[in-house]
């Protein structure tokens, strides 16, 4: 199979892949910290849902009773607007009480429309301005190895996100430096804030565009609970190489009418209906 037909099998995948009850539980505390403030990036936190659960659930070392605990593993979402995944499975975790989830947005609640490392734990890093998560992931994954550390880093970066050159100037220097405890998750569900990656800034061919940069390069699909859980549990693929792996997804998956429409890229003033819609798509009410 040709690497343009086997990314279109990926592609097919991750359109078809049904959600367990799990991904679907924790997509419908989504629509609720949404409804809470009735704005978010909707689409680009669905993309995310089933990567930072096996992230959480099988991959990551933390406490969440102690989140600055030096043993831990650092996790960098670059592509911050996806904050409301990440806050669902934070939440989940322990880091902070769920109640917090019903203040985002709001002047009492720590939770942003971008994750801020002063005020949440587990945060690591405050994003929002694409492009600076993999840079700084390097700093991490650089002082670790001066440390003599085994702590690993994990950055997810956006496909559109990936338009930015600082993306390309860190890749460089990963590469150069051999971080083996560097990891770059790229959330390729092909759609950006007002069109599609091939119209916008087309990164084909991606796996090759990492792997000239240095990376051991991997393909998997991003809604596919075991097939993320492999990636990320099998032994490097080049020795001494950081790794990449890219994720298909779809963008909003889980809900017909917001899989690939940019208008649920970022929705603001969403009305009951729109509500409501999103739960019984879920099988919620």
């Amino acid at each position: 199979m040709s690497s343009a037909s086997h990314t279109q099998h990926k592609i097919a995948e991750s359109e078809s892949i049904a959600l367990d009850s799990r991904s679907l539980e924790l997509r419908r505390q989504m629509v609720g910290v949404f409804e809470s403030a009735r704005r978010g990036h909707v689409g680009s936190a669905f993309s995310l849902v089933e990567i930072l659960r096996v992230l959480y659930d099988d991959f990551l070392r933390y406490d969440p009773a102690r989140p600055d605990w030096a043993g831990r593993d650092r996790f960098i979402l670059s592509k911050g607007h996806g904050c409301i995944a990440l806050y669902v499975v934070l939440a989940e975790k322990g880091f902070f009480p769920s109640d917090e989830l019903a203040k985002f947005c709001k002047p009492d609640g720590i939770l942003g429309g971008h994750p801020d490392h002063r005020k949440v734990p587990g945060i690591e890093v405050s994003t929002g301005s694409l492009g600076h998560g993999l840079p700084i992931g390097i700093g991490f994954a650089l002082n670790a190895r001066y440390e003599g550390s085994k702590a690993r880093t994990v950055v997810v970066v956006g496909d559109g996100e990936s338009n930015e050159g600082s993306i390309w100037e860190a890749a460089l220097s990963a590469g150069k430096h051999r971080l083996s405890n560097l990891t770059v998750m790229v959330d390729y569900n092909k759609n950006q804030s007002y069109g599609t990656t091939t119209y916008v800034q087309d990164l084909e061919p991606i796996m090759d565009k990492w792997r000239a940069f240095g990376f051991a390069v991997v393909e998997v699909n991003g809604h596919d609970v075991a097939d993320i859980k492999a990636a990320l549990d099998a032994p490097p693929t080049g020795s001494g190489k950081p790794r990449a792996i890219i994720c298909h997804t779809v963008k909003g998956k889980g809900i017909d009418f917001v899989e690939g429409n940019m208008d649920w890229h970022h929705k603001s003033k969403a009305s009951d209906d729109e509500i409501q819609e999103l739960l019984s798509a879920l099988g919620g009410s």
